[in-house]
């Protein structure tokens, strides 16, 4: 063979090897394009944030082949209805709080937080080393979905009211807009409560509709105004020691990525977990300052309100597991982490928390 046949022959098989490599490379990063609805409004430039921040890791860990447009509460569907539109497939994929379908399931509930349940870093130890992303994952395929944790509020505060609450008397006949499993357990103590989606928060309060609103924290309630038409501000949210928000996944649509962007979107969703729990402790202590500067009224709940609670949320757990084996299996779960993290945090987190605090207090 002379030089010139050796170089066309190796031409003609470089040229074959590309052409054999190339649909390898592209089936292995196709294009692709998703929808993802939030349950929450653009003006939260935290919740509906953190879906951008999830959204822009995704196409920058892919160079803009996986790319994924957020949609805010309403845009295509209301806030409320963002996981029935990710099981049917109107969407790809959502962000929300698992505890706005507890209607379907009360299950649904403990996937973003058991009221006197777990504070925002035992729920991650849960959800990521102690079988709690498994446990939810077998629930939510009944809905056609799967899920990872994208994000927590952190502790919450209990909420906005036109009036005081001295003891629990004043809950009787109370319109109270609380979101998941909350409702059940205050009914208990007389309260009304409402299921109000972020967008009809405000106008809800400022025209009566409802008589007392829990949204997040600081931050978030300070965007949303309530400070302005109630100046009672209840701490804390027993409900919600922690509220861990969800990217749920059609699971058509999950199976149907390469491996490769599944371990993206995981990726992310974890990226966007701890933005968001970051983002809340980072912007709350300025939001408290400046409510309490505009004449808002800080208020512990009552010792009696709280154990008052406590024990009308044991009483409905009783009730449910009795009645609903996938949310016994669960919540079982969770107390088992529970006990074990508070005989942790008991020795080292909350005495040294405790000390600081005491320490603070007094001009140390």
């Amino acid at each position: 063979m002379d030089r010139r046949q050796f170089v066309k022959s190796a031409g003609i098989g470089a040229a074959a090897s590309a052409s054999l490599a190339a649909p390898a490379i592209a089936q292995s990063a196709p294009e692709v394009k998703w929808r993802l609805a939030s349950s929450f409004p653009k003006s939260l430039d935290t919740l509906f944030a953190s879906s951008e921040v999830f959204a822009k890791a995704v196409a920058e860990m892919t160079d803009n082949k996986f790319q994924i447009q957020v949609f805010a509460s309403g845009e295509i569907v209301p806030g409320l209805q963002a996981l029935d539109a990710t099981t049917n497939g109107t969407v790809e994929m959502c962000h929300t709080a698992c505890y706005y379908y507890l209607g379907k399931d009360p299950t649904f509930a403990l996937l973003t937080g058991m009221p006197f349940g777990l504070n925002a870093r035992m729920a991650d130890a849960w959800f990521t080393h102690l079988g709690g992303n498994e446990l939810a994952n077998d629930f939510l395929k009944k809905y056609n979905v799967i899920g990872f944790p994208g994000g927590s509020t952190n502790a919450q505060m209990g909420g906005w009211y036109r009036k005081e609450i001295r003891d629990v008397a004043d809950l009787q006949g109370l319109k109270f807009r609380v979101g998941g499993f909350a409702g059940r357990i205050l009914s208990k103590l007389g309260v009304v409560p409402q299921q109000t989606a972020a967008s009809d928060i405000y106008p809800s309060l400022e025209k009566g509709t409802i008589d007392a609103v829990e949204w997040v924290g600081p931050y978030d309630d300070e965007k949303l105004g309530l400070y302005k038409v109630a100046k009672y501000y209840y701490y804390p949210a027993w409900w919600e020691g922690a509220s861990m928000i969800h990217n749920l996944i059609n699971l058509e649509k999950w199976n149907e990525l390469p491996k490769s962007y599944q371990a993206v979107v995981r990726t992310a969703s974890a990226m966007q977990n701890d933005w968001l729990g970051s983002r809340y402790d980072s912007l709350n202590p300025g939001a408290l300052k400046r409510l309490v500067a505009a004449g808002t009224q800080l208020r512990p709940f009552p010792q009696p309100v709280m154990e008052a609670a406590y024990k009308a949320a044991n009483e409905v757990y009783a009730e449910v597991t009795a009645a609903n084996p996938d949310f016994k299996k669960i919540y079982d779960s969770v107390v088992a982490t529970r006990a074990d993290q508070y005989l942790w945090w008991q020795v080292a987190e909350y005495t040294y928390d405790t000390f600081m605090i005491r320490t603070r207090a007094r001009g140390g």
